[in-house]
């Protein structure tokens, strides 16, 4: 059965204004049942209780002040008057007094709570057949009411808890009490379950970033600690692959390393051939080859982050760019200090910044902070670039583009990769995209 649209609608309104978070998701769950509740049974007082008891004061109020009008007016002399106020005062609590030759006040009083002076005016109106004028609020603990009779005003204070039900206030801040007290409990347990699962995802970034976090413990709900201990498992298998890939690699490119070693000997004392130039040549290209393969399966993982300065590392990029000959532009701030692992990161530049000096006459590299506190560098050139849809197949290891920019007369293929690879160890990314010079951008983010 499909939705109306205005259903749909309404829901996809109300999503995007929920929490996204766990915590505020949690908060919201507890929250907003008990303010519910809480505001039920609130009204249901009001409704049920306060006004029937307001009501029911008034109409009484109202019954002893139509008694002392008609009382009055049966014998409407000074010695009757006084008969009445002496009653009313020992056994109503009223206070009567006659305003002689005065007419009733025409400006209406009315206090902050409307149904109060409602439900007085409705109760007095049922009972009084003169006019009459009541003020709820120029005296906080009692009411005054006039009553208009033939020779003037019959003035009468009554308290005002013969009027309204004055207790009401006590009731709702023990309700409010109850309220954050609930919320308060609410929130403390919700918080220290969320923080138990902000632990583990801080552990599992840092984890990402090549960093490792050796006082992390479970805590929290079991399902929480569950999923600790298989993140941490998890995270000492995966740091002993790299371990033992790493240590395989190293042990083969050392391998490696002695017959090349030999060979480079031997040519050196060899006699002058014709070949020999092209010989070391090879040697030279199968180091570069074997230094390319550690460098990614290693990733610099274990180095420790330091606050370095980018702008120094864009000029020594750029001085290796401008020795592979290429025009190089810096445009960069004087200074721009980041937290970074600073041999990885040199070597990424370096690889982007001399894969577009190869492809390109032109090359320009640019850093400048983000206002989320983030870092972006830019490497650009004005070579042939890579068409749109080849992009991510060029980050791939060992890649060989045709026309790709990851291919130049030493690499194998891992320049765009290792770049990659260490942004994302540093929590941030490479994009490939059209430069405004008419080759390649790679643009670097990294979070702040």
């Amino acid at each position: 059965m499909r939705l109306p649209s205005s259903f749909g609608v309404g829901a996809r309104f109300v999503k995007r204004r929920l929490p996204t978070s766990l915590w505020g998701r949690s908060l919201l769950i507890i929250v907003l049942p008990i303010l519910i509740m809480q505001g039920a049974v609130t009204w249901g007082f009001f409704d049920a209780h306060w006004q029937k008891v307001t009501a029911r004061l008034s109409e009484g109020l109202a019954g002893d002040i139509a008694w002392a009008a008609e009382s009055y007016r049966d014998d409407p002399t000074p010695q009757n008057l006084a008969v009445i106020s002496d009653r009313a005062e020992r056994s109503m609590q009223l206070s009567i007094d006659l305003l002689e030759d005065e007419p009733l006040p025409t400006n209406d009083r009315r206090g902050p709570v409307g149904i109060v002076d409602r439900t007085l005016e409705n109760a007095l109106a049922s009972r009084l057949d003169q006019p009459f004028w009541f003020d709820t609020t120029r005296y906080p603990a009692f009411v005054d009411i006039q009553v208009q009779e033939p020779n003037g005003v019959l003035r009468i204070i009554a308290p005002r808890e013969r009027a309204v039900a004055t207790q009401a206030h006590i009731f709702v801040l023990w309700l409010m009490l109850a309220t954050v007290l609930l919320m308060s409990v609410a929130i403390l347990f919700i918080r220290n379950q969320v923080r138990a699962i902000e632990r583990l995802a801080e552990a599992a970034e840092a984890f990402g970033r090549g960093e490792i976090q050796p006082r992390f413990h479970p805590h929290g709900a079991r399902e929480v600690r569950q999923a600790a201990t298989a993140f941490m498992a998890m995270r000492d298998r995966i740091q002993r692959h790299i371990e033992q890939r790493t240590a395989l690699l190293a042990s083969v490119s050392h391998d490696l390393r002695t017959p090349l070693t030999r060979l480079r000997l031997e040519l050196a004392l060899a006699p002058p051939f014709k070949r020999a130039d092209a010989m070391k040549g090879d040697l030279d290209e199968m180091e570069h080859m074997i230094d390319e393969y550690l460098a990614f399966a290693r990733g610099e993982a274990g180095e420790a982050a330091q606050t370095v300065d980018v702008v120094e590392m864009l000029n020594a990029a750029g001085a290796d760019a401008r020795r592979a000959g290429a025009e190089v532009e810096v445009s960069a701030p004087n200074s721009l200090m980041a937290s970074l692992r600073p041999i990885a990161f040199r070597r990424a530049l370096n690889n982007l910044a001399g894969n577009a000096a190869v492809h390109g006459e032109h090359v320009r590299l640019s850093a400048r902070p983000l206002a989320s506190g983030g870092l972006e560098i830019a490497v650009e050139d004005d070579g042939p670039g890579i068409p749109d849809d080849m992009h991510e197949e060029a980050f791939a290891p060992f890649s060989r583009l045709d026309e790709s920019r990851n291919q130049n007369s030493k690499g194998v293929g891992l320049g765009l990769a290792i770049a990659r690879d260490v942004a994302r160890g540093h929590g941030g990314d490479i994009t490939l995209e059209r430069s405004a010079m008419g080759g390649l951008r790679a643009l670097i983010r990294l979070p702040g």
